[in-house]
């Protein structure tokens, strides 16, 4: 093992960071102990390799407030690309009727793309009425 921080997977979502720090702490020092809220798993960074190493072997896939851990070397976070004209449906994402940065997300008109992007085809609905009651008489 290259590195000195877990992954710690499969666990228990009422767990503290201090809870972690403990269980770990029994096979060395313990430099940081950090859980990830609501997703069930957490990153624990031991003082060395050879620390963490031993945690890994001695408790991966041992039980733990009920449910049995997963325990791997930690990989880097991946990077995370920004584009400004972005997908999805939250505030500053693009989302329906948009594909805009900042000043369009969310689910306002404008932008480019996206569920409401210009209709082709067809009369539109102010228009519709008017053709109607020129076709009547």
């Amino acid at each position: 093992m290259q590195g000195s921080r877990l992954y710690v997977g499969n666990l228990s979502y009422s767990i503290t960071n201090e809870q972690l720090k403990e269980l770990f702490a029994k096979y060395g020092e313990v430099v940081k102990a950090d859980i990830i809220q609501g997703k069930g798993f957490g990153f624990v960074e031991m003082a060395n390799a050879e620390l963490a190493e031993k945690a890994k072997l001695e408790l991966n896939e041992t039980e733990f407030q009920g449910r049995k851990l997963r325990i791997d070397e930690a990989r880097p976070p991946k990077p995370r690309s920004f584009s400004p004209s972005g997908g999805g449906f939250g505030l500053h994402r693009g989302g329906f009727g948009s594909g805009g940065g900042r000043s369009s997300g969310g689910y306002s008109p404008g932008g480019r793309g996206g569920y409401n992007s210009k209709r082709t085809g067809g009369p539109r609905r102010e228009n519709r009425r008017e053709r109607g009651s020129r076709d009547r008489g």
